[in-house]
């Protein structure tokens, strides 16, 4: 990431910056009660079948029977028929793990037991639900979408330059958190990445409450205020205008580098999903900007080889930064 934003040059040494948050969803099912009840009772019997316990019952025909009644449900003389099915195999699923408690050797399979237990107790208004079984900390979350009224995965923050619209800052937020305290964790990320400490940071009115992180100021959209001169207020227009251009940078992020699913396990998966597609999406601007000025790459390149034949150091290159190697 950090490699990605030097090839950039200048572009990603501005002193202004624009942030906006979003969601990578987690490559799960959309999330139900009976999907998670029927896949504690396939859970089970695998774990039986592992460990060389004998089940009184498997139940196969049983949820089979069940599932039949479950279809068409929506229809006003299946419902209670479907309720009624509903109901049963979240019964055979807690018989099943109460049986594997009493069979098993103490410890053993104790975390799926834990899990397949908090699936079986939480309740339609519970906080911190488990959403699904191999990917425990998926989070639910709303972002006032007309077509997708739910996302189940992650919260991201992106961070750009707010002129070039350089990456300088991607992050994964684990928990899902109000926009204004993920600013603290993108902006550390974002000095660190750049060594450079931002003067102002545009961002939307999801953002409201917090004025200034890290000596960065931190501008969202009020009323214009009688103190203000004509020009402060042509350019905080300009600013907020130039803010609006990071909402199809994330477009691209979810569409043309893998941002919109995540197929990477556990957390560790989300933050290295977040990594990649920034890295890969600076680096795809810069390839872009090559192509069009084929003379500027040639200059570049052959300067970037000289200097690390002979080892000259660039002005713009601190001691963090790698060289260039061919």
């Amino acid at each position: 990431m950090k490699e990605s934003i030097r090839v950039n040059g200048k572009d990603g040494q501005e002193q202004e910056g624009t942030t906006d948050t979003t969601v990578q969803e987690k490559n799960i099912t959309y999330p139900t009660d009976n999907k998670l009840h029927r896949k504690i009772i396939q859970k089970c019997v695998g774990i039986a079948e592992v460990e060389n316990i004998e089940l009184r019952q498997s139940y196969t025909r049983t949820v089979k029977k069940l599932l039949m009644e479950q279809r068409f449900r929506n229809h006003a003389k299946n419902k209670g028929r479907a309720r009624k099915a509903d109901r049963k195999i979240k019964t055979i699923a807690g018989r099943l793990v109460r049986e594997l408690e009493r069979k098993l050797t103490p410890g053993l399979h104790q975390d799926s037991l834990e899990l397949f237990k908090k699936v079986l107790a939480q309740k339609r208004a519970d906080r911190h639900k488990i959403y699904s079984l191999h990917e425990p900390h998926t989070q639910c979350m709303s972002k006032g979408k007309e077509h997708k009224k739910y996302e189940f995965g992650s919260k991201v923050s992106i961070l750009t330059t707010k002129t070039t619209g350089v990456i300088i800052g991607a992050i994964n937020i684990e928990k899902n958190v109000h926009d204004s305290k993920t600013l603290q964790p993108a902006i550390e990320q974002q000095q660190r990445l750049t060594g450079i400490i931002l003067k102002n940071n545009f961002v939307d009115r999801g953002y409201r409450g917090v004025k200034e992180v890290l000596g960065t100021t931190i501008i969202t959209p009020d009323k214009p205020g009688k103190l203000r001169t004509p020009y402060q207020k042509q350019k905080l227009r300009c600013g907020f205008k130039r803010r609006a251009a990071i909402e199809p940078k994330i477009g691209h992020l979810k569409q043309d580098h893998r941002l919109s699913r995540n197929f990477y396990k556990g957390i560790k998966g989300d933050n290295i999903n977040v990594m990649l597609a920034a890295a890969g999406m600076n680096f795809k601007r810069m390839l872009n900007k090559w192509k069009a000025n084929p003379l500027v790459f040639l200059t570049q390149f052959f300067l970037a080889f000289f200097r690390s034949i002979f080892d000259i150091p660039t002005q713009s290159q601190n001691s963090l930064t790698p060289k260039m190697s061919f």
